[in-house]
């Protein structure tokens, strides 16, 4: 499994947000510069993430965006599964997948089957609030 640049750049933009994130909206281009990426390509992403619900946008000249809810209420999982669709390593473990006609017999299912868990352990017991928090201790390890 190989999560995309819109996948990780979700993240990001997700976690600019919480960051960032005095009570008033944060605009799309200060995201970008901050971030080092294309407003075009955030604006795409950031489409996705408001019609599921995860932002609000505010319109206006003192417009943008925020998160819907705290940090703590979005796992890194819930955002993946949004920008990427499925997380599992093979289509037979996918909620919607295709039903396999080796699947009584596979010994290999039982591997990727732990590799799936493995994947959601991580990614659905991490929070933005978590992301915040690493993020604060990394700030504090640079020393000049």
């Amino acid at each position: 499994m190989r999560i995309s640049t819109r996948g990780r750049y979700a993240l990001r933009l997700m976690l600019d947000l919480a960051t960032n994130y005095t009570g008033k909206p944060i605009r799309l281009k200060d995201v970008a510069k901050r971030q080092g990426i294309s407003d075009k390509y955030l604006e795409q992403i950031i489409s996705i993430l408001n019609k599921a619900g995860f932002v609000r946008s505010v319109r206006g000249p003192q417009g943008g965006y925020a998160l819907q809810q705290t940090p703590d209420k979005y796992t890194i999982g819930m955002i993946l599964r949004l920008t990427e669709g499925s997380l599992s390593p093979v289509e037979c473990l996918d909620d919607n997948g295709a039903i396999c006609d080796r699947e009584e017999n596979c010994v290999t299912q039982i591997l990727w089957k732990k590799l799936d868990d493995a994947i959601k352990g991580v990614v659905d017991h991490i929070t933005l609030e978590d992301l915040m928090n690493w993020q604060s201790v990394k700030a504090d390890e640079y020393i000049i």
